[in-house]
């Protein structure tokens, strides 16, 4: 696909959510409320003139307008890694660019934003392109294949099933990429039925002959020999039979009830006295196991074990067994909790999850045997259009393949990786836990990056021993999501029955973790912790720890800011980066934070934070203009991004202008990017690059020259609307020059053409970088971060 004509250039009008913008000072800085510290936002204001005053940086920063504040699934620990999908909320606002109005002085053509949800499919093809490497380990093909499924599985119950709903609501406009909704509706249908096709065949031609040829068999009941069958027989009439329901469909049945993901038998039979055919359908039990052992290291699908003719016979008793066939449905799972009218949100939620098992169809997976009859009543029946129907090759939902990836079998997996105790830390490994606040003390500030950096020996034993230390005063924290078994939830807990002030903000709405956190939130209010669920009509996503300690005769507060979640498992596998500090301004601004978000406080002046919704979008916006001013004046520049998604219309309006004005700009993205590079006169000083592998690329980091004096955030935030315009997000300013270098290597290494990755083009297309014009591999960021953890610890002293 060829990038479209730039037509005459005219003013952008545009506004994420679609919403008008008042225009900036003609000096290239954004206009803004009074004078603040870094990062700081004046209180809001109703008026649409608005002033600029500098900030201490000589920053200028805008005011929002009031309009403009507006809104894995839980699997085994394998299953986790289908984060690598980008973060799926329904950001589905129309974009206006006729009436839009840019950045005073910019010249930006139309057709210069690419499609988000091709976009996602194009990074979901990035995950498929891992399993179909031969040089990716055998069972990490396998789990990259569960990673895909799962991934399409929660683009279609969210984004599918969003744009589906607004377009039957007559509320979806055009998208910033141009496309009309049912144009991107079409698009999806035709790729991701590419890409179905493709991880099937991956998995029938590639994956599945190379683990037999490891000893490793997933086969179908036909394959099976009659010892195997009949030891299935003795487990299936003991443990399968029992929770099996069987439902007709005839006058008196009606159609049953489909839920989301189940795998379905379709079993047609015959009434050997009458001659009729019925229909019936089985529900394949969710909570056993994906895949039965009949042998030793010999696999096959619990759904063929339910329907061999034999077992069949036992659930349909003096009937004939014509045909069987399975099948798969997707439905809208997206939540819509309206807080505003909830006098309890947690009691709302709970009533919207059980709605959820009740969302419309989006997608009906069916094997390519299926007979059109039986097809036909299925459509009828789920009310599922012919184009949302997706044949496929048995066996169905290969999600279930992480129970293959998970088998004891090392040597086909990712060498085993152990994260040491950071030596900021701990000067040499040793077995006793290294003191953190002692490490703290006096202003050194640790910068985690994890999971090459031990979550465990760090973030973790920061929270416990707080919660142990008994000069401990208060602990606040946010929890997005954390795991089931959750060392900080206890830590917290713990907290809270010795007596110290425990402030948690738990974010209930975290997608699809939302039953968990209810559950956690619970546990906490009962210990005494002061639980709160954030503001109305934002979610909190910032990763924000406070503790408050008496030393003496000063209260010192010690912080942790960071990038990921607090989940001791995902963080095992999860790169995110975080900053556990003492310095006395943080812990001011994250007080400040935690207060707001407890109470009822409107201050909006921070020192070392940019917060979203107020100040994070245009905080960024400023230092990238004032990327183009240090150019022009001959002093260095550049802007250097690293995030899991990029759809933001004015931050990469930012990007294009300084791009235009000859800054170069490097953007390190993950998943979903709108960016389009390489563009004469546009982007031809952009360059877009996306790392996949073993680790889920999770930081994000933001680093401008400043003239030759770097300045380096890292942060929660993705730029996207959602972001930006409805969550609590929040970034920390990084000092110290060390690590600001260590961030500046980082990113050029990721960004380097010697290292492995995919090149976006201006075209839409990524093209993957594996190996050198020679066809010797490039290098691998994520495995020369692991061996340079590796050398330093060999280099310690016991």
């Amino acid at each position: 696909m060829q990038p479209p004509p730039v037509p005459d250039p005219a003013p952008d009008r545009a506004r994420p959510n679609g919403r008008a913008r008042p225009a900036p000072s003609s000096s290239g800085a954004l206009a803004g409320g009074h004078a603040r510290k870094n990062g700081s936002m004046s209180e809001p204001t109703a008026q649409t003139d608005r002033t600029t005053s500098p900030d201490a940086d000589g920053i200028r920063h805008a005011q929002p307008s009031v309009g403009s504040l507006a809104a894995h699934r839980p699997h085994t620990l394998a299953a986790t890694v289908s984060d690598l999908d980008p973060d799926l909320d329904a950001d589905l606002d129309g974009y206006d660019e006729d009436a839009a109005s840019g950045h005073e002085g910019a010249a930006l053509p139309q057709g210069r934003f690419l499609d988000r949800e091709r976009s996602w499919l194009a990074f979901n093809e990035r995950v498929l392109e891992l399993a179909e490497d031969p040089d990716t380990p055998l069972l990490e093909r396998a789990n990259f294949l569960a990673i895909f499924a799962s991934n399409l599985d929660e683009f279609f119950m969210v984004r599918v099933a969003g744009l589906k709903r607004r377009i039957a609501t007559g509320v979806a406009t055009r998208s910033a990429s141009g496309l009309q909704p049912r144009e991107v509706l079409e698009l999806i249908w035709t790729r991701s039925r590419e890409l179905m096709a493709r991880h099937a065949a991956c998995y029938q031609e590639e994956v599945a002959p190379a683990l037999a040829d490891e000893g490793i068999h997933v086969v179908r009941w036909h394959e099976l020999t009659d010892k195997e069958q009949s030891r299935l027989y003795t487990l299936f009439m003991q443990r399968i039979f029992p929770v099996l329901t069987p439902l007709a469909v005839d006058p008196a049945h009606p159609f049953p009830y489909i839920s989301g993901l189940s795998l379905n038998l379709a079993v047609v039979i015959e009434n050997p006295v009458s001659g009729h055919e019925h229909f019936a359908r089985v529900k394949v039990p969710p909570l056993l196991s994906r895949f039965l052992e009949a042998s030793p290291q010999r696999y096959v699908p619990i759904e063929d074990v339910i329907a061999a003719p034999r077992h069949l016979q036992e659930l349909f008793p003096g009937m004939n067994i014509k045909e069987h066939h399975m099948f798969r449905l997707t439905r809208n799972e997206d939540l819509e909790v309206e807080e505003d009218d909830a006098e309890n949100l947690l009691k709302a939620l709970e009533k919207e999850l059980m709605r959820r098992r009740f969302g419309p169809p989006v997608r009906l997976e069916v094997e390519e045997s299926i007979d059109d009859k039986v097809l036909n009543l299925l459509m009828r029946e789920l009310k599922v259009s012919e184009s949302e129907v997706h044949p496929l090759p048995g066996p169905l939902d290969l999600t279930g393949l992480f129970a293959i990836a998970g088998l004891d079998r090392p040597e086909l997996k990712y060498p085993k990786y152990v994260a040491g105790t950071h030596r900021d830390l701990a000067e040499v490994e040793s077995a006793s836990a290294p003191d953190i606040f002692a490490a703290l003390r006096g202003g050194h500030d640790v910068l985690l990056h994890h999971p090459y950096d031990s979550f465990s020996t760090s973030v973790q034993l920061f929270l416990e021993q707080a919660a142990a230390d008994e000069n401990v005063l208060a602990i606040k924290q946010t929890l997005y999501r954390t795991s089931g078994d959750s060392p900080i939830v206890d830590a917290l807990i713990d907290a809270a029955e010795s007596g110290k002030q425990v402030l948690v903000l738990v974010e209930l709405k975290a997608r699809f973790d939302e039953q968990a956190n209810i559950k956690w939130a619970r546990k906490l209010e009962e210990a005494g912790c002061h639980v709160v669920y954030g503001l109305v009509g934002l979610k909190t996503h910032c990763k924000l720890s406070l503790v408050v300690r008496q030393e003496g005769d000063q209260l010192v507060r010690y912080s942790h800011v960071g990038t990921g979640n607090y989940h001791p498992k995902t963080a095992r596998l999860y790169e995110d980066l975080g900053l556990l500090t003492a310095n006395q301004e943080v812990g001011a601004d994250l007080s400040d934070l935690f207060n707001r978000l407890s109470g009822y406080s409107r201050r909006e002046t921070y020192r070392r934070l940019l917060v979203a919704p107020r100040s994070l979008r245009d905080g960024l916006i400023a230092r990238v203009d004032r990327e183009i001013q240090h150019h022009r004046a001959g002093r260095p520049a550049y802007v250097r991004i690293k995030v899991n998604s990029i759809v933001d219309e004015a931050v990469i309006d930012a990007l294009y202008r300084a791009s235009q004005a000859g800054v170069t700009v490097d953007v390190w993205v993950r998943g979903i990017c709108a960016v389009r590079p390489g563009v004469a006169g546009l982007s031809e000083n952009i360059r877009v690059r996306s790392v996949l592998g073993r680790f889920l690329e999770h930081s994000r980091i933001f680093a401008f020259c400043n003239g030759g004096e770097p300045e380096v955030w890292i942060g929660s935030a993705d730029m996207m609307h959602r972001n930006l315009d409805r969550r609590i997000e929040a970034l920390v300013k990084v000092t110290a020059p060390a690590h600001r270098a260590t961030l500046g290597r980082l990113l050029e290494t990721g960004m380097s053409d010697t290292t492995a990755s995919w090149h976006l083009g201006a075209d839409g297309n990524w093209t993957r970088h594996a190996t050198d014009p020679d066809g010797q591999p490039l290098r691998n960021v994520q495995e020369m971060l692991i061996d340079a953890r590796r050398r330093r610890r060999g280099t310690a002293t016991p």
